[in-house]
């Protein structure tokens, strides 16, 4: 049973792990009958889905309870299903992006690099730690949809949970492929910025767990715009939080080092309003250094520091002020349960903190 006595996360957090373990148990037991040469690879999955949030299961949960859901355990079961997906995105993107570290720890694909290199092994450890990660990532793609599937909750509920699902599983491949073209054209532009945050987060983060929820419990139909318009404001200024983070954030908050995404040239809303209004001497200085891997500690700061100057940093703080009053607007409808209402008005905050 859950109690608004804690937070709306931590409270949702241990049944989900519980499942998410029992799940894993299971396939773990899968993998090393068809080899036990399986057990790294299960170590790397079990070691990124150990870290995480679990946002998505909390929206989930939440969006579940403001329709009228009960206290049943196939919403955890269906609700974790969603920390499969998230490992899968997380995986993959750290190969496209070519990170280094996730959640302060070595990233799948180096993990697995890593592996190949002490093992010795022929070809190269890259391309092996990659395509490791790869299938790693369409694994837990696989296992989220038999989470899901196989969560006990009616046939008629999972039935009609199963269309905010998959629309939350097409939207975040498709705002991945967005951000990817537009770091590869250089996008300068504030709305395609916004365009990308509405697909690859605020969609996939909070609108569509929500609509899974309500739509689990049986009232897509009331629910749908009003957990939109919560959902789509709280997950841009979530987005834009955590954008700012990857600029400005403490490394041992974040567990990347800082300026990662400077580094990896990711055109976020921060970038696009720097170049937008810095001076044209230091907009085309700025712009020659985004997507440089060697970037300097020196001038990384140096980039911060003009962000900071020319109003950028102020202009997403207010941006993020913006949404956050639309989220807690639309979190007042009198259609959501009383204390998801509250619980949804607590993950405003969770969602939006300077250090999360």
């Amino acid at each position: 049973m859950t109690s608004t006595s804690s937070s709306p996360i931590s409270c949702v957090r241990a049944a989900v792990d519980a499942e998410i373990a029992a799940f894993t148990g299971r396939r773990r037991a899968q993998l090393l009958e068809i080899g036990t040469e399986l057990a790294p690879v299960m170590e790397a999955l079990e070691a990124m889905l150990a870290g995480g949030k679990r946002l998505r299961p909390a929206f989930c949960y939440w969006g579940w309870r403001g329709a009228g859901g009960t206290e049943v355990p196939g919403i955890y079961t269906a609700a974790a299903s969603l920390e499969f997906l998230q490992a899968c995105a997380l995986i993959h993107d750290d190969v496209i992006d070519n990170s280094d570290t996730r959640r302060g720890l070595p990233a799948t694909h180096k993990r697995l690099e890593a592996l190949h290199r002490g093992s010795g092994w022929s070809g190269t450890a890259t391309g092996f730690g990659q395509g490791a990660a790869i299938l790693i990532g369409d694994l837990c793609l696989a296992w989220s949809d038999e989470m899901f599937q196989g969560s006990a909750l009616p046939l008629e509920a999972l039935r009609a949970g199963r269309r905010p699902f998959d629309e939350m599983r097409t939207e975040v491949m498709a705002g991945q492929y967005l951000d990817m073209l537009e770091q590869v054209r250089g996008s300068e532009s504030v709305e395609a910025s916004l365009r990308v945050m509405r697909y690859k987060a605020a969609k996939y983060t909070i609108e569509r767990p929500l609509h899974m929820g309500a739509a689990l419990a049986g009232r897509s139909a009331e629910l749908a715009g009003v957990y939109s318009a919560y959902g789509i404001a709280l997950g841009v200024a979530f987005q834009l939080r955590d954008d700012l983070l990857g600029v400005f954030g403490d490394p041992e908050e974040t567990g990347k080092p800082a300026g990662d995404d400077l580094r990896e040239g990711k055109r976020t809303l921060l970038v696009a309003e720097t170049l937008e209004r810095a001076a044209p001497a230091d907009a085309a200085e700025f712009r020659r250094h985004v997507g440089d891997p060697h970037l300097t500690p020196e001038t990384v700061e140096w980039m911060r520091a003009l962000a900071t100057e020319c109003g950028a940093l102020e202009a997403c703080e207010r941006r993020i002020d913006g949404y956050v009053a639309q989220a807690t607007e639309a979190v007042e409808s009198p259609e959501i349960a009383e204390e998801a209402r509250a619980a949804l008005a607590d993950l405003i905050v969770a969602a939006t903190a300077r250090k999360h």
